[in-house]
């Protein structure tokens, strides 16, 4: 029984962390730059679809199987997605954020569209299946099986954060900063605000199309039906309850709303028939509404919010400075 236990522990923690990849993703377009992207399900169905056709086998009705490495499909996945966000970006970003809320939410829908037409490339409303995971030699010991794929992701989250922390705290992420708070003052000081959130919006992305691909390898299966927006709706409130602009508030709010759905799913499953799963999945949407409004009213900010000050060479200056009488004196 434990070891069921921290096996089924292994596997919540390992899709909660593929959920906080793509959360980070959200936190640079979101968090720093203020872009709101409300086609989040279709830039992380880019990188799954595009990683699965990648490294699957070859099948007769369907074009890929390349049957190329995991880490390939995973890096395809991301560049895919940049390479879509890059694109609509390019064609968007100088309208105005609700214009750029209806064009990527455009976008999504276009995406599904696909999915669901192009059936020689994705499997139509079939999807694609067979797809490789991590450490596959182990499937038969579900306990090391759970415990290597959390360890991959564990640390994929690790080198998302690191290098997301470092590009925050250089100047380009103090340029995000200082475009999304006043694009006047910026563009006075010689900024150009349409190319900076265009990488933004490029390199968030990625990092969501990388969790894409990390999280069809993990669950090996995708369809049409897995990138619905209610996916959308989760990773935004995966950032709002852990602090949006904080890395490590989008990193804990994937693991606590995810949590919060999985025991909720559970719950309403147990207490409504199988013949009545539509109002199940309501009221499940409600329960993460309810504990997004209660965050909100004890922490506006999220559980972790923004840093305002994130460069150490800023906090120093910001120290207050003895005075020569302060001074010891060491003569």
């Amino acid at each position: 029984m434990m070891l069921d236990l921290v096996a089924y522990g292994a596997f919540f923690l390992t899709i909660a962390l593929t959920y906080a990849v793509i959360c980070l993703g959200l936190n640079v377009q979101w968090g720093q730059t203020g872009l709101f992207n409300v086609g989040i399900a279709g830039f992380v169905a880019v990188g799954a679809y595009t990683s699965a056709i990648l490294t699957t086998p070859a099948t007769a009705d369907r074009f890929g199987g390349f049957d190329l490495p995991i880490i390939v499909g995973w890096i395809g996945g991301g560049l895919a997605t940049a390479f879509v966000t890059f694109l609509l970006g390019a064609l968007t970003l100088r309208l105005r954020s609700d214009y750029l809320a209806i064009a990527t939410f455009g976008a999504a829908v276009v995406i599904q569209l696909c999915m669901l037409n192009l059936v020689p490339l994705t499997g139509g409303p079939f999807g694609i299946g067979f797809i490789p995971r991590p450490f596959g030699a182990l499937a038969g010991n579900a306990l090391a099986f759970g415990l290597a794929n959390f360890a991959v992701i564990a640390v994929l989250v690790l080198v998302v954060y690191l290098v997301l922390e470092r590009l925050v705290r250089s100047p380009w992420g103090r340029v995000l900063r200082a475009i999304r708070e006043d694009e006047t003052a910026a563009r006075g000081l010689g900024k150009n605000p349409v190319r900076y959130r265009l990488e933004a919006f490029a390199i968030g992305g990625f990092v969501m199309g990388l969790g894409g691909a990390a999280q069809a390898h993990f669950i090996g299966f995708i369809a049409p039906d897995n990138y619905l927006p209610i996916l959308t709706f989760q990773v935004w409130a995966m950032l709002i309850v852990g602090g949006s602009g904080n890395m490590r508030g989008a990193i804990l709010g994937a693991v606590l709303v995810w949590g919060i759905w999985a025991v909720s799913g559970s719950v309403v499953s147990s207490v409504f028939p199988a013949d009545q799963q539509a109002r199940a999945a309501a009221l499940q949407i409600v329960l993460i509404g309810v504990a997004l409004c209660a965050v909100l009213l004890i922490r506006p900010r999220g559980i972790l919010g923004e840093v305002r000050i994130v460069s150490r060479h800023l906090l120093r200056d910001a120290r207050p400075k003895a005075s020569a009488k302060e001074r010891p004196d060491h003569a």
